[in-house]
């Protein structure tokens, strides 16, 4: 059956990469006999759009069977992503001029992870999250929280209530969103008139340039380029101004839109990385299957590390239940025979196994007790937080390891 586009309805011929089949990565197990018996396995194939440009999953699976009442990620567990975090609400403040009259809205807003640093500075925030565990932190947090998916009805509805946006944040959602036009058409909506959206999420150039093949899974329906999103967003009503180049997540991007007609001239960051795609290729659909055929390597390398240290004896645990390392780890076919154990901070996803690899997940001081020799860090984008913050790993002689886009040991 053929596939289209998720976005312009355009027939779509061109693969990207094909994963195989596996479960969806945040859908964590029990560990029973009964919860490994029900799990379920779908088709994990992305194809880019040749009209648009829009790199995307063939199969949709429903948003709603994902992002439920209980969505085991959470923002905050993350020291740097706070940080990152903390510095976007005083940037925003101070460039925008923001104060007490003013109306912040995140979308996706998790946790409140974000937003509660508006909230310090008695600027009115609001939430709009579909995660219900998730809606009710943030409201303990003061961040008031509607929990809802965002698209043009839930906009529409917020502004029936009075509410219109001088600043909307939406962070790392637009790959989540399976309509991609109907929530994007929700901003010009919401915003007031001098309004301004931003949006961030991974660059599709630095997933292509790192082989971060392991960004793939089924709740990131989209894999977003510059060119794709300026695409997306002048038919949505969105007119992108300005664009910087964060190091978040292997390499994303931070879109600044307005209104068509705003009076935001467009910056020269916006007219970098417009350039800089185009001499990579991301108008060429040979650029897209070159980063397919380069998957395999990366993965028969680490299993080549990981045949050799069993066969020195060697112990290797992982760190982080993050989606990409669920990705990574169903894609190399990997085990509890491979990897003994993952450990987490979040609670949520502690005495389950991970989807796939059905391999035990425990708390952090689970390392302490083992003392692996190797502790291969699945969410390498935090790599440097993880070290600083497991160096007792070390006393033992124990070592980090990180797998893309090639093996290096810490």
């Amino acid at each position: 059956m053929p596939h289209h586009c998720r976005f312009c309805s355009t027939p779509l011929a061109t693969l990207v990469a094909d994963l195989g089949a596996t479960p969806w990565s945040n859908s964590f197990l029990e560990p029973t006999e009964e919860a490994i018996a029900r799990e379920q396995a779908f088709p994990l194939q992305v194809m880019v759009c040749s009209e648009c440009l829009l790199v995307q999953t063939t199969e949709t699976v429903p948003a709603d069977k994902i992002f439920n009442a209980e969505y085991h990620y959470l923002s905050s567990f993350s020291t740097s992503w706070l940080d990152h975090s903390r510095r976007y609400a005083e940037k925003m403040i101070n460039r925008f001029n923001l104060d007490g009259t003013s109306q912040v809205v995140e979308v996706a807003s998790n946790d409140g992870y974000l937003l509660q640093y508006f909230a310090e500075k008695y600027i009115p925030v609001l939430g709009v999250e579909p995660a219900a565990n998730a809606a009710k932190i943030a409201e303990g947090r003061n961040v008031p929280t509607h929990v809802a998916f965002f698209g043009e009805i839930t906009a529409s509805g917020l502004v029936a209530r009075g509410i219109r946006a001088d600043l909307t944040a939406a962070n790392n959602v637009l790959a989540h969103v399976p309509d991609i036009a109907d929530f994007v058409r929700g901003f010009p909506i919401l915003l007031k008139s001098d309004g301004v959206a931003t949006f961030e999420f991974p660059h599709l150039l630095r997933t292509i340039e790192g082989i971060q093949f392991d960004t793939i899974y089924h709740e990131h329906y989209s894999y977003l380029s510059l060119v794709a999103v300026e695409r997306i967003f002048k038919a949505c009503g969105l007119h992108v101004f300005d664009v910087e180049e964060l190091p978040t997540h292997g390499g994303s991007l931070r879109v600044y839109a307005q209104l068509p007609g705003g009076k935001r001239p467009e910056t020269a960051g916006l007219a970098k990385v417009r350039a800089d795609e185009a001499a990579a290729g991301l108008m060429r659909m040979e650029t897209y299957t070159a980063f397919g055929k380069r998957i395999a390597a990366v993965c028969e390398e680490f299993r080549a590390f990981l045949a050799d240290a069993k066969a020195e004896g060697k112990t290797v645990a992982a760190y982080g239940a993050a989606a990409k390392g669920n990705t990574f780890l169903n894609v190399c076919g990997l085990t509890s025979e491979d990897i003994a154990f993952i450990v987490d901070r979040n609670d949520l996803k502690q005495g389950k196994l991970s989807p796939g690899s059905h391999i035990p997940i425990h708390a952090p001081d689970e390392l302490a007790s083992a003392r692996p020799d190797y502790v291969a860090i699945l969410p390498w984008n935090l790599t440097d937080e993880i070290v600083a913050a497991n160096d007792h790993v070390r006393s033992w002689g124990g070592r980090f390891v990180v797998a893309i886009p090639e093996v290096r040991v810490i």
